[in-house]
């Protein structure tokens, strides 16, 4: 049985094998890099499959067709698809944007990323740092990706009491170091980050 996209991520990998890039597997998806530098990744989701930029937000779009990852994505673009038949008609400008990306890294030009000051620390975590200097330490002894992850997080909630129960969700994980993300177990294959191992494992006998 074919699986998803199937046809499409083909496409999509052959154009990326063509540049010259070395492939890899990374994330449970295809990755292409050069000089083990990431520069393009191939992903498929329920509703669409699509080529990813690590340096997306320095190509030279002038064609407007790139999408951002996400609402808080600051270097990531990608083309979305729907459809194999959609590639075709891209394909010309999707190798040049991969010669382009591959250039970019050769330049060593890098996506100027908001600093860790800009991003809103929610009231409800400012009152709970109050008196909990442990708590407080934890959080900002955190790299900055990580404490920017808890921030859009826990902002992200419309109501102030979900903001509270997010933040004591994580209080012990931010307490041990630990990213939203990261894996707690020492299971996963792709340390730091949790690839779901921790489903699989099988429970001990208790003596």
């Amino acid at each position: 049985m074919e699986r998803p996209w199937q046809q499409g991520l083909l496409y999509l990998r052959q154009l990326a094998q063509n540049s010259g890039l070395e492939e890899t597997l990374k994330w449970n998806h295809p990755c292409y890099t050069y000089q083990n530098k990431n520069i393009v990744t191939i992903g498929h989701f329920k509703n669409y499959f699509c080529l990813s930029f690590f340096k997306g937000a320095l190509l030279d779009d002038t064609a407007k067709v790139l999408e951002s990852a996400g609402e808080n994505s600051v270097s990531f673009r990608m083309f979305r698809f729907t459809a194999t038949e959609q590639i075709k008609p891209l394909e010309r400008l999707i190798t040049q944007y991969l010669f382009e990306a591959i250039e970019i890294e050769k330049a060593g030009l890098k996506v100027v990323k908001k600093p860790i000051e800009s991003y809103t620390v929610p009231i409800e975590l400012t009152e709970r740092f109050f008196g909990d200097a442990p708590f407080k330490n934890a959080f900002y002894k955190l790299t900055p990706g990580r404490q920017k992850g808890y921030l859009l997080f826990f902002s992200s909630a419309k109501q102030s009491q979900t903001r509270v129960d997010r933040i004591e969700k994580y209080y012990s994980r931010i307490l041990k170091g630990f990213g939203q993300n990261d894996c707690v177990c020492g299971h996963s294959k792709r340390l730091p980050g949790c690839d779901g191992s921790h489903k699989f494992l099988k429970q001990q006998p208790q003596l």
